[in-house]
């Protein structure tokens, strides 16, 4: 009897300390996932240090320059704000569209990654049609905003913004936002031979929101794409014409 009584005792000590292990890994992992959300959201929105570079930022002497930006990553190609939104950040151009999907623009390891102009478009964004992606984050940061146009009050709140490159300052009008996926080939293909004619017909006939601001065929246009969901291949795309 004795014997089984030490083998209890023994047995109920090792499940204890069994038990005092999960709970202080539960409660390492519980933290680890409560930091990494916080820089996560930290990490999604422009802060002083990234702010230093945007054009026409008052900072002092902690003031840089876009061509500063560029000389630190010449994938810099401007900087993009959409008034009245969180949308407000660098523009950078990969080799490839998977260049910038976990990388900021000073070539740091991020999971919010960047905002960043299509491989397949001009860098200097002279073609028709230009595309730049960034991700959707839930909290609003890179291009979390773009859902908020699917609201039509939303989308009348705020018409505009302006993309800045280093030796041109363009006013972006926006005027459709669309619901789509990630195939939609005239959205995803863009390039310099680029004809506007079908986007724009689609934009009129499928837009979930579209103002008319007499876009033509001839206006240069840029699409702000971003995702609906991490798990699917929906996709929201904001258009704006350059002028």
């Amino acid at each position: 009897m004795e014997l089984v009584g030490r083998m209890a005792w023994a047995g109920n000590r090792m499940l204890r300390i069994l038990a005092g292990i999960l709970i202080l890994l539960m409660l390492f992992f519980g933290g680890w996932s409560l930091w990494e959300n916080f820089q996560l959201g930290r990490e999604a929105f422009s802060n002083e240090r990234l702010l230093q570079y945007k054009p026409g930022a008052d900072g002092g002497e902690e003031t840089y320059s876009l061509d500063e930006l560029i000389r630190l990553n010449p994938d810099t190609r401007g900087w993009l704000t959409i008034e009245g939104t969180h949308i407000d950040y660098p523009v950078v151009q990969g080799e490839d569209d998977m260049t910038y999907i976990n990388k900021n623009v000073f070539g740091e390891f991020a999971l919010t990654g960047s905002i960043f102009l299509s491989c397949l478009n001009s860098p200097d964004f002279s073609d028709p049609y230009n595309l730049i992606y960034g991700h959707h984050m839930d909290n609003g940061g890179m291009f979390g905003d773009v859902m908020e146009f699917l609201d039509s009050e939303y989308f009348e709140a705020h018409p505009e913004g302006t993309l800045i490159l280093p030796q041109k300052r363009y006013r972006i009008v926006l005027f459709a936002c669309l619901e789509t996926n990630a195939y939609d080939p005239l959205v995803y293909h863009p390039g310099p031979e680029y004809q506007n004619e079908r986007l724009l017909e689609e934009l009129r006939n499928r837009a979930s929101i579209y103002r008319e601001i007499g876009v033509s065929n001839s206006d240069q246009i840029v699409g702000m794409s971003t995702c609906v969901d991490a798990q699917t291949d929906g996709r929201v795309v904001l258009f704006g014409k350059l002028e």
